[in-house]
């Protein structure tokens, strides 16, 4: 039996949520890369004892980076039952990674906050998952 005949149809859109989150963390990296340069910040260190911009930039994309594991299990988790519902949490929750990195990028971290609203997405996922195994226990 092949894969596509398993997955339901629709988790196409899920593939598609996982390329935007690739897109999302190479443009954070990207983001880290250029501020190294700007900020004179060698490899390899993490944060500067100087510029408090650049410590911004770093801790949008470390902060991204120690969250993405855990989406990436309870995304496709839920994607295996819900795809649709899945796909646009998933959509929502890398929305978030920008709006926070913009306004972590502006060197005031609280300005972070512009992206809360991707526990939307995330938590979305991790209740589609816990339904998911809900169901699978039959208690559902």
């Amino acid at each position: 039996m092949e894969i596509l005949e398993l997955l339901p149809s629709s988790f196409g859109y899920v593939i598609f949520a996982y390329f935007y989150s690739w897109i999302m963390l190479s443009y954070l990296g990207i983001k880290v890369g250029a501020a190294r340069k700007k900020y004179d910040v060698k490899y390899p260190t993490m944060y500067s004892d100087k510029e408090q911009v650049f410590n911004c930039i770093q801790r949008a994309h470390q902060n991204t980076l120690e969250v993405y594991p855990q989406w990436l299990v309870f995304q496709t988790i839920a994607a295996l039952v819900y795809p649709t519902s899945a796909a646009v949490l998933g959509a929502i929750w890398v929305t978030s990674r920008f709006s926070y990195a913009w306004g972590y990028y502006t060197g005031d971290p609280a300005k972070r906050m512009k992206g809360a609203y991707g526990y939307i997405g995330y938590f979305g996922v991790i209740i589609l998952s816990i339904a998911v195994a809900l169901q699978l226990l039959g208690v559902l």
